[in-house]
């Protein structure tokens, strides 16, 4: 290659070429790009290409609307939130480059450090859809660790866009579950409710906003049993609780069918959740009256003194919780005909805080063999005795 110099230099300057193991001014020229018009590539350019591999981002699962200035846009400002940029003012993404067919991008950043900080976004919520976060099929581990570092710093502040460290939500592996479409006045415990209807949760994380507290409108969950996973999303998938739709799918993969031997417990669990989406309903929050039911029968409540016993024993419960006013359980008609609100108990509290209460304690519990569903019921109607809703 030094010769190939001298040999030009001798050439274009008209000069005698300068012998082997010297440097002639115009060499020097020629090294900073500045030898007539011979195109030599800057520093920084060969740099950005030798690095290229190591800076540059896989994400896939990428929502059809998106494209590569929203792709662009989104990223640098993710990395300024988790405070991963490193290589100084400005934004992180210098290019995207997006196959709209499978639905996958390269986003390639300004340096090494800051690929390997976008690497903490796996899972990151882009346009309502989870994505994958993953290195490109042509990175080189042995190659970027002499470039820069190849792991996400500990400090970035995850929590700022709904993650934590090692995973979407604390939670890991492959039967991750995405609960979308979650109305923001969902509280906590009602959806956790929601999805135990399939077994016992191993992890549940509703993601919030950061600054207010509140929900951002969707969850992650594991199931203890994964093989209820795929069942909890073909029978919670696309339906509706109060004004939105939920989307409800593996995190990581696409949609799954249940297998035939889970058909029972898919039928079982959508019976449950018909029982439950009484209380996810827009006029549901909290009031000062709990509606109970498969509690009593028609049957149960006949007899006078029966009647009676069942009366003080819902009573004394009901005011374990808080300030009971009142308990109201109809009754079937003098001829046994079946009246509004026969099979349910009313319990009516001096406040939302006792009814809350009596509603997350009494709801699931068995009484005589069956499971107790617990939902708020609205005080106009209670007031006025209709106890047909």
């Amino acid at each position: 290659m030094l010769f190939v110099l001298l040999a030009m230099a001798g050439q274009i300057t008209g000069t005698a070429q300068t012998p082997t193991g010297f440097f002639s001014p115009n060499m020097l020229s020629m090294a900073t790009g500045q030898l007539g018009s011979i195109p030599i590539m800057p520093m920084q350019a060969m740099t950005q290409q030798a690095t290229r591999h190591a800076r540059r981002v896989y994400v896939g699962g990428l929502p059809p609307t998106a494209n590569e200035q929203s792709v662009a846009i989104f990223f640098s400002q993710v990395m300024a939130a988790i405070g991963g940029n490193t290589a100084g003012p400005g934004d992180a993404v210098v290019n995207v480059y997006i196959n709209h067919e499978k639905k996958f991008a390269f986003v390639e950043m300004r340096s090494v450090e800051e690929a390997s900080n976008a690497m903490a976004l796996d899972g990151i919520i882009l346009e309502g859809t989870p994505v994958k976060v993953r290195r490109p099929s042509d990175y080189n581990p042995a190659l970027a660790a002499t470039l820069g570092p190849s792991q996400p710093s500990n400090n970035l502040n995850l929590a700022a866009v709904g993650l934590t460290p090692g995973s979407v939500g604390g939670l890991e592996g492959p039967d991750r579950i995405f609960v979308g479409g979650l109305p923001y006045y969902f509280t906590e415990s009602q959806i956790r409710e929601l999805l135990e209807s399939f077994g016992p949760l191993r992890g549940f994380d509703l993601v919030k906003d950061r600054e207010t507290g509140n929900s951002k409108g969707y969850a992650f969950c594991v199931y203890s049993d994964p093989s209820v996973t795929d069942v909890a999303c073909a029978a919670l998938n696309g339906i509706k609780m109060g004004d939105k739709t939920l989307t409800v799918r593996r995190a990581t993969q696409g949609t799954v069918q249940p297998k035939p031997e889970q058909e029972i417990v898919l039928q079982h669990a959508q019976q449950q959740i018909l029982l439950q989406k009484l209380m996810f309903q827009p006029g549901a929050l909290p009031t000062k009256v709990v509606c109970l039911t498969q509690v009593v029968t028609a049957d149960d409540l006949k007899d006078d003194e029966e009647y009676q016993d069942i009366l003080v024993d819902m009573k004394e419960e009901g005011e374990k919780f808080g300030s009971l006013v009142n308990v109201v359980i109809p009754r079937p008609g003098p001829n046994g005909e079946l009246l509004p609100g026969v099979g349910k108990v009313f319990l009516e509290y001096a406040d939302t805080d006792g009814s809350s209460k009596a509603r997350t304690g009494m709801n699931g519990r068995r009484f005589g063999g069956n499971q107790v569903v617990a939902v708020f019921y609205p005080e106009n109607k209670f007031a006025e005795g209709d106890y047909d809703g």
